[in-house]
């Protein structure tokens, strides 16, 4: 792939500095392994640009941090759909043109591969990831846990549960479990009444779940037994049961899904070369590739049939992702523009209800 951006640094110089490094923050984990493999490693063979990449437990804190000291050290990030709307909109990112991202390898238009809402003024996606339920087999050995109401059900499947600790999934998780279809699930919880309603659910396993607030609190949990069903990354659970071999199930009923991606903050040290490793790693084929080492769909159409086998395995990933089509059936995609409106209130409800 050759390169398309000129690098002025380099323009007319003898003899010229080297090419910058890529400050790339992350998730850690097997996500961040899947950014590692897939994008940084094969993009610094290409071009020569090294990536140098740390990790946080939510990367957009330390961006609105740093961009607010003035002191800006990242220079691409992956965080959370909502973050980077809300981060864009106060002024925390740069702008990415679209021109830059590369078409499809039968020459589709960047813009008409990616599925909607996936580029945004700030934000180019890298994958499409959901919320799952998932359970220990070992913890029940007759009846499995099918659905979100049986999540809350702690009588017929006892044990711990954990949740991330936050307004957002949880309270529409609340409502599915208290019998609300997932279509109709943001119409309710737009309503004072349906606020309450969710943390009325909420209330019934309060006294039983563990709070989890990195990604991968949850599969350990599950694994040393502290809890029997999780509410967490469904890439976080995969990489637990086929890398580590844990006896770890997804429930799909009742996923919620939304998209990470790339984004850049206002005043990154190499912007240039960030702009160059966002379009090269959002390429149908560097986003396949990533499919193959964690469970999250790729959000460019022509990447989804270009995914092949787990990675180091003869088995195919497709019916592992969030997008494949049986996985869909009953699933709620995460409502953007509800969460940038009511994420401040709905978390400071949330914070005074588990300190009550």
């Amino acid at each position: 792939m050759k390169r398309f951006l000129a690098l002025s640094t380099a323009i007319g110089l003898v003899g010229g500095p080297a090419l910058a490094d890529v400050n790339l923050l992350s998730w850690g984990g097997a996500y961040g392994n899947s950014h590692l493999e897939a994008y940084a490693k094969p993009f610094t063979a290409e071009t020569g640009i090294s990536v140098v990449m740390s990790d946080a437990d939510n990367p957009a804190t330390p961006i609105k941090a740093q961009v607010e000291a003035g002191n800006v050290n990242i220079d691409v990030a992956s965080v959370e759909y909502a973050d980077a709307v809300r981060l864009c909109d106060e002024g925390a990112l740069e702008v990415i043109d679209p021109a830059i991202l590369l078409p499809a390898e039968d020459g589709t238009a960047a813009m008409d591969d990616f599925i909607e809402g996936a580029v945004t003024e700030c934000f180019v996606g890298t994958d499409v990831y959901s919320m799952v339920l998932a359970f220990n087999d070992s913890a029940f050995p007759e009846a499995k846990p099918a659905s979100p109401a049986d999540f809350f059900d702690t009588a017929a499947f006892p044990g711990k549960r954990t949740m991330r600790k936050g307004a957002k999934f949880n309270l529409e998780l609340a409502l599915m479990a208290d019998g609300v279809p997932a279509a109709e699930v943001y119409e309710v919880l737009a309503t004072p009444e349906g606020v309450d309603r969710a943390f009325a659910k909420l209330d019934t396993i309060k006294t039983d779940v563990i709070w989890w607030e990195a990604g991968a609190q949850p599969p350990q949990l599950l694994a040393d037994g502290e809890v029997s069903m999780a509410y967490a990354f469904n890439g976080r659970i995969f990489n637990a049961a086929q890398a580590d071999g844990q006896p770890f199930e997804i429930i799909w009923d009742g996923q919620i899904y939304e998209m990470e991606g790339w984004v850049i903050p206002t005043g990154a040290p190499n912007l240039e070369q960030a702009l160059e490793f966002v379009a090269w790693t959002t390429a149908p084929a560097p986003q396949a590739r990533a499919a193959e080492f964690i469970s999250y769909g790729p959000p460019r159409r022509s990447a989804a049939a270009m995914v092949g086998n787990i990675e180091g395995t003869d088995q195919p990933m497709g019916p592992n992702l969030p997008t494949y089509e049986a996985n869909m059936e009953g699933a709620l995609g995460s409502d953007l523009e509800f969460w940038v409106d009511r994420d401040a209130e709905l978390n400071e409800r949330f914070n005074s209800w588990l300190a009550s």
